[in-house]
C-alpha cells in the first residue's frame, strides 16, 4: 500500500502523490525562485532610469559652451541683431554675434575658417616669446599645412611666406593668413549670414526655439449662461 503524503497536519488530512492537488502544489513550489527573481529585474530598470534622467540633466550644463546658442540667441534683442548687419567687424566684436556666425558657418561646414580667425587672436594675446611656440606649431599643423584636420582656404604665396616664419614665430607670423581668411569670409559668409532664417527671426523679434502658439476655438462654458432664464414656452 502507497505510504499517504500529509498535506494539512492541523486538519489530519492527506492524500496520495498523484492527486491532482499535490501536482498544483508542486508546480507552484517550483515557480517561487521565478517570482523572486522578479525584483531583481525590476531594480534594474529603475537603476538604468536613473542613469537616463541624469545624462539629460547634465546635457543641459553644456548650454554656456560655444555651439549651444539657444539660449545665448533668445537673449539677443532685434536692436542688437540690427547693429551686426553694420559691419563685419561689428558682428564679430559681440560675443553673441560671434557665437551666432559660428552656428552659421557649421551648416554651411566651414567653421574651420571662424576657428582659425579665434585661434589667431588668442595666439596675438600671448604676452611672451615663450607661449609663442607651441602655439604656432598647434595652429601651424590644424589650419595651414598641407591635408591639416581643419585646412583653411590659402593660396600658395600666403601658406609659403607663413610655413617659412614657423620655425622662429612672432606676434605677426599669421597675420597675412589671418587677414585673407577675414576677407574671405566678409565677402562670402557674411552676406548669406544676413540674409539666413536665423538671423532675419532675430531682426524681428522671433524666438525660433520657442513654438508658434495655435489659438483654440472658443468653447462655452457654465459662465456664459449665466443670468439667462430658459424659456419653457417652447416645450
Amino acid at each position: 500500500m502507497e505510504n499517504p503524503l500529509l498535506l494539512f497536519p492541523q486538519l489530519n488530512i492527506s492524500a496520495s502523490k498523484d492527486k491532482s492537488y499535490y501536482k498544483v502544489m508542486k508546480s507552484t513550489i517550483k515557480e517561487e525562485p521565478h517570482k523572486a527573481s522578479k525584483p531583481g529585474a525590476k531594480q534594474k530598470r529603475n537603476r538604468l532610469s536613473l542613469l537616463l534622467q541624469k545624462s539629460e540633466f547634465h546635457e543641459g550644463d553644456h548650454l554656456g559652451k560655444p555651439g549651444n546658442l539657444t539660449k545665448a540667441a533668445s537673449s539677443v534683442s532685434p536692436e542688437e541683431a540690427v547693429k551686426w548687419g553694420e559691419s563685419f567687424d561689428k558682428l564679430l566684436s559681440e560675443k553673441a554675434g560671434l557665437d551666432a556666425f559660428t552656428k552659421f558657418l557649421k551648416t554651411e561646414f566651414s567653421e574651420e575658417n571662424i576657428e582659425f580667425w579665434i585661434a589667431c587672436e588668442d595666439y596675438k594675446k600671448s604676452k611672451t616669446a615663450h607661449e609663442l611656440l607651441p602655439k604656432a606649431k598647434a595652429i601651424y599643423e590644424t589650419f595651414i599645412q598641407k591635408d591639416a584636420p581643419k585646412e583653411v582656404n590659402l593660396d600658395f604665396q600666403t601658406k609659403e611666406a607663413t610655413s617659412q616664419n614657423i620655425q622662429q614665430p612672432i606676434i605677426t607670423t599669421f597675420d597675412a593668413a589671418q587677414n585673407t581668411v577675414y576677407r574671405l569670409m566678409e565677402q562670402d559668409s557674411y552676406p548669406r549670414f544676413l540674409r539666413s532664417d536665423p538671423y532675419l527671426n532675430l531682426v524681428k523679434g522671433r524666438n525660433p526655439s520657442r513654438p508658434t502658439l495655435r489659438r483654440r476655438s472658443r468653447s462655452f462654458t457654465v459662465n456664459d449662461f449665466q443670468g439667462v432664464r430658459p424659456d419653457f414656452t417652447v416645450w
